[in-house]
């Protein structure tokens, strides 16, 4: 009997083995998905994967949503999403007007949940930033721009580089101009096709429209265009004006009233002396990563895959799939509602992310005990928690993770450092292609996560809780184990 239920259960795994391979092999072929989201009704492996997105289709949906209409409209911004702006209505629907969009007074697409599960003024802010990096005419000689290569001053890392371009959009929104970035070091590298190499459009939809883009460099090459004013550039503006500068008060002091939800120390933390700025930073990097790029969406892909891949082989092999099941019996609700879901991730998932290394010049470093000291905290309240997303640049954090052996860890397949290099020395040695994609990929997963545990003292962490606090986060809370720089 013992062998019977080895020999069922070496049966099992080799019928998983099998549904996680052929995704292996088609995420090989093309990690935005293609191949996994076109198959036939004759395929013997389910699909589509549950963790994993059809890039090129989403991709196509967003750009509807992210560019005005001929008449000059707000895009389809209504209360339904993603591919069902692309269903075929018959005549009769259109007739009664089925197809028409409203989007006066509603909110951009890209927030996910209520008010009270964001910043103050989150939603209304997306949307103003919008309109105000889409104007409806760019031609017209009222619009002045605002043009800016992404930082790249040697040593500085990819959370400073964000940090300092939500600087440039606040000067932007103050100066009335149109934001329009340019040349992005972390984007140049063989990963990044054609026009979107040394681009922000690489990995995020362009911060403005592309008529709006073109206007701004072809300004720049008229003679005069700077001395009039209408064009400033990056130099136009002091270090303390782009870093520490007054930041939009178009919308009040909606900081004043943001509710604490960190904790440093056992102590929720309701103030600090740059709250304008938390919550500035927030909003302009949310409004920058509004829409991820078929490319990252690929990145992401290959990550899930990597990470949760088999478990949602065994989901997958687990149903009693029958012939209505298959491809080719899908429903017109699984194409436009269905398919507009999030990919699969096992849940609940605590994102940690661990700065130690070069850091110690800027905070205290602490070591990996006290960010599973503040995971086991988390867990006595939600006992049913027993994952954890967990980046960082140190081998020997990876290393310990073995001595928690209650926890499931997941992390990134990349060589870390070993001893105390700087960050910059480690990054060069990973290559720009990779020391760029990996710690994206992580930024974002950390973002998704249901909890997160960071370090304040750490501009990445304090940027990863600002997309976490704009993206239905903010009563997920946030634990830190330290409080350095602005506390």
């Amino acid at each position: 009997m013992l062998i019977s239920q080895k020999l069922m259960e070496a049966q099992v795994n080799n019928q998983i083995n099998s549904i996680y391979s052929a995704w292996s092999m088609m995420l090989n072929e093309s990690s935005t998905g293609e191949a996994m989201f076109a198959q036939t009704g004759g395929s013997k492996v389910p699909r589509p994967p549950p963790h994993l997105v059809n890039c090129k289709l989403t991709t196509e949906a967003n750009q509807i949503l992210d560019k005005r209409s001929e008449d000059g409209k707000l895009p389809p911004w209504t209360m339904w999403k993603g591919f069902l702006n692309n269903y075929p209505l018959s005549p009769k629907d259109e007739q009664q007007g089925y197809n028409q969009h409203i989007s006066k007074g509603v909110y951009p697409p890209w927030i996910k949940g209520s008010d009270e599960e964001n910043y103050p003024l989150t939603r209304r802010v997306q949307h103003d930033i919008w309109v105000h990096q889409h104007p409806v005419n760019c031609r017209d000689p009222n619009v002045r721009f605002l043009i800016t290569d992404w930082e790249r001053i040697p040593g500085f890392g990819m959370g400073a580089q964000f940090a300092g371009m939500s600087g440039l959009l606040a000067i932007a929104i103050n100066e009335n101009r149109v934001l329009v970035t340019n040349y992005y070091n972390r984007a140049d590298h063989d990963g990044c096709k054609g026009a979107s190499r040394s681009s922000w459009s690489c990995y995020f939809f362009p911060e403005t429209s592309q008529e709006c883009r073109d206007r701004a460099f072809e300004l720049m090459n008229e003679n005069g265009a700077l001395e009039r004013g209408v064009i400033t550039v990056k130099e136009n503006y002091t270090t303390k004006q782009i870093w520490t500068g007054p930041i939009p008060r178009v919308w009040g002091n909606p900081w004043s009233y943001m509710q604490p939800t960190t904790e440093v120390n056992g102590t929720l933390i309701g103030y600090h002396r740059r709250m304008d700025w938390r919550w500035w930073r927030a909003q302009a990097l949310r409004y920058l990563m509004r829409f991820q790029t078929e490319y990252t969406c690929g990145l992401l892909n290959v990550a899930r895959h990597a990470a949760f891949g088999w478990e949602a082989a065994e989901l997958v092999h687990s149903m009693k799939y029958s012939e209505e099941n298959k491809r080719g019996s899908r429903s017109a609700i699984e194409d436009y509602v269905w398919s507009n879901h999030e990919a699969w991730t096992p849940r609940p998932l605590l994102s940690v992310h661990v700065r130690m290394g070069d850091k110690a010049c800027e905070m205290k470093v602490v070591e990996f005990e006290e960010y599973m000291r503040l995971a086991n905290r988390i867990r006595n309240r939600f006992p049913h928690l027993k994952r954890i997303w967990l980046s960082t640049e140190m081998q020997q954090v990876i290393d310990k993770t073995k001595l928690y052996g209650n926890w499931k860890f997941y992390y990134s397949n990349v060589r870390r450092q070993v001893g105390n290099k700087t960050m910059a020395v480690y990054e060069a040695s990973l290559g720009r292609e990779t020391s760029t994609n990996y710690p994206l990929v992580n930024f974002l997963m950390a973002s998704e996560a249901d909890f997160f545990v960071g370090a304040l003292g750490s501009t990445w962490c304090f940027l990863i809780d600002g997309m976490r606090n704009t993206g239905g986060k903010v009563m997920a809370g946030y634990l830190s184990v330290n409080k350095d720089r602005f506390w």
